[in-house]
């Protein structure tokens, strides 16, 4: 190239334009989850300071939607904070799963008509609303760059460990690590490229399962409203253990493009559910559903656990923190059919 050639055109979304989105043309669902097993004036206090600052952020606070995912976990308290912020509220009777309220909540934004983009934030104050700009500032330049209508944008934070500990963290990144395998699997089979290419500086692990996630309209219709695709897997799997996974497999197989933005956390999270899980069987589900979903073969799924658990620094923790892993290896392999009495050991490379 010469000194004097042009260089190709950038898409450069400006602050402004992205503001005038996120204010105008962009919707959150906050689902709302007040566990009896958690410290409730806590979560209270969390959710009133989410919802007033997503509130904030957007021009009408009608765009705010608070889904309850059951009447008896949160359902007064998010009516009282509707009221007072004027955001939508919608209370889902029975207590089923995050994926449940996710949906309810799409489904009252959707019904507006006005909007182009619909965010998924937590309550719990770590997903934090002045960043949404940033999320919108990358899903225009994205749609721009590769001229696809559709996109997912992923909130990637700059630490698992940090907010959430070595056990969750390593437990996480698995997950992670796997879910992009079914995906590459998933791609080859139909003969379709797996377009990473707008999250490839985030690291070599994808924070797939991060719950802070922006959508275009499109894609947000076809991943929430559509019919549920369990894969065969139990309700507690699908609607609470993967929701993460279900957002993103299902927007990326409706053809979003994946886009990153790395955002931001406490240094540990104000509360958390996470002690309430039986941490294998999450961990397990987490990975189940999304290779029964993506039609991976047993074979393949134990591979991708043998690549990546030795990789992981729980496995320096003996023996606890290799039999942690060893028993989501189990339960994983179980679910694919296979006898997990006959597991061999996993690999132990001499050298690091």
């Amino acid at each position: 190239m010469t000194g004097d050639a042009p260089r190709p055109a950038r898409a450069v979304i400006s602050y402004q334009h992205a503001a005038d989105l996120v204010r105008q043309r962009t919707g959150v669902v906050i689902p709302v989850y007040l566990s009896p097993r958690v410290d409730r004036a806590a979560g209270e206090a969390l959710l009133w300071d989410t919802a007033s600052a997503f509130c904030a952020q957007v021009g009408d606070p009608r765009r705010v939607c608070l889904s309850v995912d059951g009447s008896a976990y949160g359902a007064d308290v998010a009516e009282q904070a509707a009221a007072a912020l004027g955001a939508t509220l919608c209370v889902w009777p029975d207590n089923r799963g995050k994926l449940q309220a996710a949906r309810a909540g799409v489904r009252c934004l959707l019904e507006r008509g006005e909007l182009d983009y619909v965010a998924i934030a937590d309550q719990d104050g770590d997903h934090f609303a002045n960043e949404l700009v940033n999320f919108a500032r990358a899903a225009e330049a994205t749609a721009t760059q590769t001229g696809a209508g559709r996109v997912l944008v992923l909130g990637q934070r700059r630490s698992r460990y940090r907010p959430m500990g070595l056990l969750r963290g390593d437990l996480e990144e698995l997950t992670d690590r796997v879910l992009l395998d079914a995906l590459r699997y998933h791609a080859a089979v139909q003969g379709r490229p797996l377009p990473l290419a707008y999250a490839a500086l985030a690291g070599d692990v994808l924070d797939f399962h991060s719950g802070y996630k922006l959508f275009d309209r499109a894609t947000a219709g076809d991943v929430f409203l559509g019919e549920p695709h369990q894969a065969g897997v139990s309700d507690d799997c699908y609607w609470r253990h993967a929701c993460e996974a279900v957002m993103t497999v299902e927007a990326l197989l409706a053809g979003a493009v994946l886009s990153v933005v790395t955002r931001s956390t406490f240094n540990e999270q104000p509360i958390s559910t996470f002690g309430l899980y039986d941490r294998q069987e999450l961990t397990a589900d987490m990975i189940i559903w999304p290779c029964k979903r993506l039609g991976a073969p047993a074979a393949f799924v134990r591979q991708w656990l043998c690549d990546h658990i030795p990789r992981l620094l729980l496995t320096t923790l003996a023996p606890e923190g290799e039999q942690e892993l060893q028993q989501v290896r189990r339960l994983v392999l179980t679910a694919f059919g296979e006898d997990a009495d006959a597991l061999p050991p996993l690999p132990r490379p001499l050298f690091v």
